[in-house]
Formats: structure tokens, sequence, C-alpha cells
């Protein structure tokens, strides 16, 4: 199991926010997590849930999420937030093998050092994190209870190509060694980090996805059929019903809303405090395109969590 390097090192044990170092069990390397022990922890006491959150695109270990932190550390809950190589800028970053790895190191760290409640593991990231977040499901579907991705990629070389032309297109060149369009062996890279083509692994997780149903549009940056095409990988794995492509397509022009939508596709939800205008579920998972852009949502993100108490 991944541990500190330095045998002298003490966990903490009091109430707050730490920088903790946790050895790659792949290459050695220290790889930073914040660890932040909510109010009233007790080290000694009965097991508490685990919230692993993971950072953005261009975001790394110091980005913060006040709303999501509060929310987690008022349910007494440990709120961990591992760098996995951060800004996804280079190889090492954006869904490769090592970074995967380095989420579970910094769980694993965790769960023996302090008393989780194993049965009570969960997930979230927004954008490039709700990326990584369904990279995680795919590869470790028993690592978790419950996850909650917002406004993900879910295919990378689609992602390229929508942003072939601008600085996120550029960083993924240096992800994952060049351009696609020159080199066969940079699309299977994009294949081997794109989650969309493993999903099928995570049929059994209880796994929300969220988008707001103007991303894509006006600069934001990743548009809703990703999240609806993941939905549909897991749904298909299930042989559950699928977002057809009629409703993907009119969810993806300029006034997005469906012509004919089911029941329960277009409600209020209070949690989100917004209106939805698509709904879905396949066995344990959801998918749901929200009236907003590229964000996430703190309150809906713990009430998953709160609705999927054990596996």
């Amino acid at each position: 199991m991944a541990m500190s390097s330095d045998p002298s090192y003490q966990a903490p044990r009091d109430s707050g926010r730490y920088r903790i170092s946790v050895t790659s069990s792949m290459d050695g390397t220290e790889q930073p997590s914040y660890l932040i022990l909510p109010p009233g922890f007790e080290p000694d006491g009965a097991p508490v849930p685990v919230v692993v959150s993971l950072h953005t695109w261009s975001g790394n270990l110091e980005q913060r999420n006040a709303d999501l932190e509060a929310a987690v550390g008022e349910r007494g809950w440990i709120y961990l937030f591992p760098d996995f190589r951060g800004v996804n800028d280079h190889a090492e970053a954006c869904a490769s093998e090592l970074s995967r790895r380095d989420v579970i190191d910094a769980l694993d760290w965790v769960m023996a050092h302090y008393p989780v409640d194993a049965e009570k593991v969960y997930l979230t990231g927004m954008s490039g994190g709700g990326y990584m977040t369904l990279a995680m499901v795919e590869r470790y579907p028993d690592r978790w209870t419950a996850a909650s991705a917002w406004v993900p990629l879910s295919d990378l070389r689609s992602w390229y190509d929508f942003h072939a032309r601008d600085g996120y297109g550029e960083m993924t060149r240096s992800c994952v060694g060049g351009d696609p369009g020159k080199d066969p062996g940079v699309v299977e890279e994009m294949i081997r980090r794109s989650p969309i083509h493993q999903l099928s692994q995570a049929r059994d997780v209880a796994i929300d996805i969220n988008a707001g149903r103007f991303d894509g549009h006006n600069g934001a940056s990743i548009p809703v059929w990703h999240s609806l095409a993941a939905f549909n990988a897991i749904a298909e794995s299930q042989g559950a019903s699928m977002v057809s492509d009629t409703e993907i397509a009119q969810m993806s022009r300029h006034d997005p809303r469906l012509d004919h939508p089911l029941d329960g596709d277009e409600v209020y939800d209070a949690v989100y405090d917004r209106r939805v205008f698509l709904r879905r579920t396949a066995g344990k998972a959801r998918v749901t395109i929200f009236d907003g852009a590229h964000e996430g949502i703190a309150p809906a993100t713990v009430a998953w969590f709160d609705d999927h108490p054990t596996r």
C-alpha cells in the first residue's frame, strides 16, 4: 500500500486542512494531496465516509471547491483532493495510468491512516475532473460507492477536434504525443485515455452524470453530448434504453430542449435549484441536463452521495 516515504511522518489527527505526500506505487515519486479532516473529527472514532474530489483540466492541487468542501465538512466526512500529476499539459497527466493510480494511492493512504467506512467511498469532479471521474469508475469500479461527474468530457479525440486550434488542443497534443491526424499511434493513445470506450466496466456503479444544457456554446468548453454518450455507454452495457441520436442532436442545438420530452425529462429539481431539460436512468446510473452551462452544483453532488449510503 502506498505510504509516505518518511518513516518519521505522523498523519494529522486534528480537524483541519493538510497537505500530505504519498509515494506512488508505480514510479516511486512523492505525490501531493490535500486532506481535510472535518470539524470534531475523532481519529479513533467510528468509521466515516470519504469524498475524493478531482481537479479540473487546467487545475492542480491548489484549486479549491469551497462549496463542496463545506458540504462535505458539514456531514462530518473526510475530504481528499489529490493532484494526480497536475495540469493536463504533459504525458503523465490526462488520465494516464500514473495519474489514475495516484488517486488510488492517495485513497489507500487515507484508508490506512483514518477510520474510513469502506462502504462509503465517494468520487466527484467537474470538467476535466469529471473526465477523470469517468476514467476512475471504469478502471476501478469496485472502489466507489457512488460517483458524481459534472460537465465531463468522455472522448478525448472528439474533445481535441473541438479544440484543435486553441490552447486546449495544444495541451492535449502535449499529453498524447502529437496530432492524431498525423500519427495513428496518437489515436491509440487517445483511445486509452478516453473513458467512453470502457464505461461498460462501470455499469454497476451508482454514477450521476450532469451537464448544463448550454455547455459547448459561446465559449463553454465541453458539449453536452459527452455526458449523454457516457450515459449511453453504461445504458447499452445493461441493455437499457439510451438517449437517441435525435435527442442528442436536439440537446446540442442553439436552444437545447427536447421536441418530445419523456415523463420526468422536464422538471424543476429543488436540490439543483434549476430546471431540468433531460433526465434518464439506467440501473444505478443517471444523466441530467440542467439549465446552466459549464458548472457543477455542490448540493446536488452530496445529495447523490446521501442517496447512496452503501454499495
